[in-house]
């Protein structure tokens, strides 16, 4: 066997790599250890790292008693992360939730009957003739709607009530009022309501959501919602925390409406991405945390990551390291 010269070269390194960590992932030899399998994604490289900041800077959000925002879109209510996310919000662990019409409505349809696990490869053809909807390789039966449209009807009833004698309510009013009659303990909506979590919605109207306030409506000609009071409760949340984390799942409205939010105070003092968006296109759900620095979103000396990842991968692990060892202790 040919034995491998050793050179010796006489360069002198433009910069001291000795304070860098060296490159090393998790040793499985021995007994398994959680805590030391999780330090070992900060010194594997690449996403690995910047899952292990991840954690890091959330710990660090907790520690320092930030008011955390959490946003997400509807595909991680869609997605068994709506497990997860009902956690955080049954035992406090965040304390504003931003998400989209998708989550409202799937969230309801989930506490009456689960979605399933299908492919990505089905013919929608197919589905479609059996009267089921594909959301990626989930399957979701349009019974779920027929579900949904009767359990609006009665809180649409209950919120209109409530504005014909004067008290005209925001589209967060009408999720609280919704987690209320959900009355089941899988619900994210209902957590949220027993422990005054606000879930915020710009796009409320969008999706099934939309469909049932249309119909309203047409019931009901002077039906309306404030949109006003829901931009007015989420700054001034933004504005009274001493601090703030922003931890965004994935892009869109919701990961612009909460960074918004903390333009009224020069900008969150934490910030952790979770998304697969790239800013070539121009678009905020591809924008990194850098381009939000320039906003005044995100504070410029604010610890920040963003995890270029599926968020169904990656935030049951940040989760496992941050919120839920609380809880095991």
């Amino acid at each position: 066997m040919r034995k491998l010269k050793h050179y010796n070269y006489d360069v002198k390194a433009s910069i001291d790599l000795s304070k860098f960590p060296a490159v090393s992932g998790y040793n499985f030899e021995g007994k398994f250890d959680f805590d030391r399998f999780i330090k070992s994604f900060s010194t594997t490289g690449f996403q690995a790292t910047h899952l292990g900041q991840a954690i890091s800077i959330i710990n660090t959000m907790r520690r320092e008693k930030a008011t955390i925002f959490l946003s997400f879109t509807s595909n991680m209510v869609s997605s068994g992360v709506r497990d997860i996310i009902k956690f955080l919000v049954k035992h406090r662990h965040v304390h504003v939730l931003v998400t989209t019409a998708g989550s409202i409505e799937e969230d309801v349809m989930k506490s009456m009957d689960p979605f399933h696990i299908g492919s990505f490869e089905i013919p929608g053809r197919y589905l479609y003739d059996h009267g089921v909807a594909r959301i990626g390789n989930l399957l979701v039966p349009n019974d779920r709607y027929a579900y949904f449209e009767h359990f609006m009807d009665g809180v649409l009833k209950k919120f209109y009530d409530g504005q014909k004698k004067g008290s005209m309510g925001s589209t967060s009013d009408l999720i609280r009022l919704m987690g209320k009659e959900i009355n089941n303990e899988d619900s994210i909506l209902y957590w949220c309501q027993k422990n005054n979590i606000p879930v915020f919605c710009p796009g409320l109207t969008d999706g099934a959501t939309g469909d049932q306030i249309y119909f309203a409506k047409q019931r009901w000609k002077d039906f309306c919602l404030d949109i006003s009071k829901d931009i007015k409760q989420l700054v001034d949340i933004a504005l009274n925390a001493e601090k703030t984390g922003v931890i965004l799942l994935g892009g869109g409205i919701s990961k612009h409406f909460t960074l918004n939010a903390q333009i009224f105070r020069d900008g969150a003092d934490y910030a952790v991405y979770v998304n697969t968006g790239q800013e070539f296109d121009g678009s905020d759900s591809g924008a990194r945390i850098d381009e939000a620095i320039t906003w005044a979103k995100v504070k410029p000396n604010a610890p920040n990551v963003k995890v270029y990842a599926d968020a169904t991968l990656v935030f049951p692990i940040i989760v496992a390291a941050t919120f839920a060892k609380s809880k095991k202790k």
